[in-house]
């Protein structure tokens, strides 16, 4: 297999650009894979956020101007990482420069920006652009994923999919962008980590088309680092109550519930990803808490009693989307979900994921926000909202 050669840029050297370096230095551990990335640049308005990339040997562009990338011939993806109030400006330059584009979510800090984003994809077929949601990448949620889709569940009866964690439990912990409307947008917690947990039923097929939602602003005021008090004006946790239209039209039941929690604040969470769906035929669910571990329902033969109910253990294994020199008993983290989500992005960009699981589509990121301005409409007025 002929090898290709991708120049990778990153805007914003955070701990998410970090990340992507880190990932993308361990490339050799994808087995045949049709392109090789190099990282060769990197931009951030903030100099002292370029000095951990001068260690990276690829790296030849640190600037601190991001249009500098996208004037390089040298670059031809670029990964994003800012803020959500600068993404639709962000975004659209780096659209319109004809460059390759893997997003941060929430894909603009509101509809209007999703919009102006979805236009500059419309009007520029050769920039290939995809959202950032890498937790879906865990080999047990794709043994979820893929159990789904074979049917063996039968109808569905109900589903949850949750993004759990506490990096806000501290009361005393200062003020970010994120707790600011200004910078994180109107939905809070769900424009910072509701991609991670709409990317798998919106990819099932599951559109909901209405919501009941509870936010809950758990923390209005919190240190302003300075001394002073800040007010904290986004929802930290939400739980949206959806209706999703079955698929299959002879269902007995039109709807059938889907759960969606994003929380800052859940005692006892670090950052737990889950999906749990139930049939009329069997169920699985999956846990970021036991990555190892898949859960499946079924109904098993008991000689002398019948048929019982049964909760299944299945160990999943390091095996994702994309085959590694991993041996397939070993355990699967983070930083391995993060390699595969690159590595399907950029198979996706060649034309040779093969239909496989891929990134978030710009289609799906631009729905969650209707998804959101109903949920927030939801909470105003107490009561369900059409999607």
């Amino acid at each position: 297999m002929s090898v290709k050669k991708v120049g990778v840029s990153i805007i914003g050297g955070g701990l998410m650009g970090r990340e992507i370096a880190a990932a993308l230095s361990r490339w050799s551990a994808l087995i045949d894979h049709p392109v090789v990335p190099e990282l060769v640049g990197v931009a951030d308005i903030n100099p002292a956020a370029l000095e951990w990339f001068k260690t990276v040997p690829t790296v030849e562009i640190l600037t601190t101007d991001y249009h500098d990338l996208l004037s390089d011939p040298r670059v031809d993806v670029v990964y994003v990482a800012v803020r959500h109030d600068l993404h639709e400006q962000i975004y659209t330059d780096v659209i319109r420069s004809g460059k390759s584009l893997l997003a941060e979510k929430p894909f603009g800090i509101d509809g209007k920006a999703a919009d102006a984003i979805m236009q500059a994809v419309n009007e520029t077929p050769e920039s290939f652009v995809r959202c950032s949601s890498e937790i879906p990448f865990f080999p047990g949620a794709q043994w979820a994923i893929n159990y789904i889709q074979s049917g063996a569940l039968g109808q569905i009866i109900e589903a949850r999919s949750s993004f759990l964690h506490s990096s806000d439990f501290d009361q005393e912990k200062a003020i970010n962008w994120k707790r600011q409307v200004q910078f994180c947008g109107e939905a809070g917690v769900m424009n910072d980590l509701g991609m991670h947990t709409f990317h798998v039923p919106l990819r099932l097929g599951w559109k909901p088309s209405s919501v009941y939602a509870v936010l809950q602003n758990i923390v209005p005021q919190r240190p302003d680092g300075k001394g002073g008090i800040a007010e904290c004006d986004t929802w930290d946790n939400a739980t949206l109550h959806l209706s999703v239209p079955h698929k299959d039209k002879s269902a007995t039941e039109e709807t059938f519930p889907l759960t969606v929690e994003v929380k800052r604040i859940e005692p006892g969470e670090k950052n737990t990803w889950l999906l749990e769906v139930k049939g009329t035929k069997g169920g699985v669910r999956f846990s970021t808490k036991n990555p190892k571990t898949v859960e499946v329902f079924a109904l098993v033969d008991v000689p002398g009693v019948g048929k019982e109910q049964s909760w299944q253990r299945i160990d999943a294994g390091s095996q994702s989307v994309w085959p590694t020199v991993t041996g397939g008993i070993f355990e699967f983290g983070f930083s391995d979900s993060i390699l595969q989500m690159w590595a399907a992005f950029l198979a996706e960009r060649e034309g040779q994921l093969g239909g496989k699981f891929g990134p978030a589509l710009p289609e799906e990121a631009a729905l969650t926000h209707k998804i959101y301005a109903a949920a927030i409409a939801s909470q105003e007025k107490q009561r369900v909202e059409k999607i």
